[in-house]
């Protein structure tokens, strides 16, 4: 059965806010843009995506948002079979 998550309106409205930042870093837009796109829409994060979101949650210098985002996405990554 496949997943049925989708981004939250508290992660959709931080995605929406950090794509319209402009000190944001490109992988925060990044994952943000891909938040968006899987809000209201049962899409799923893709394997790149996810290890984007994975190196962000590992790295010590990415902030709250950023690992915020990087969790959603990889809520919404498909799982292995």
């Amino acid at each position: 059965m496949p997943k049925r998550e989708q981004s939250g309106p508290k992660v959709t409205r931080l995605a929406s806010e950090t794509l319209r930042s402009p000190t944001a870093s490109a992988t925060a837009k990044s994952l943000a843009g891909s938040a968006l796109a899987q809000s209201g829409t049962p899409k799923q994060s893709s394997s790149k995506t996810a290890t984007t979101a994975s190196k962000a949650l590992q790295d010590g210098r990415s902030n709250s948002a950023t690992r915020t985002l990087a969790g959603s996405v990889l809520t919404q990554k498909p799982g292995r079979k």
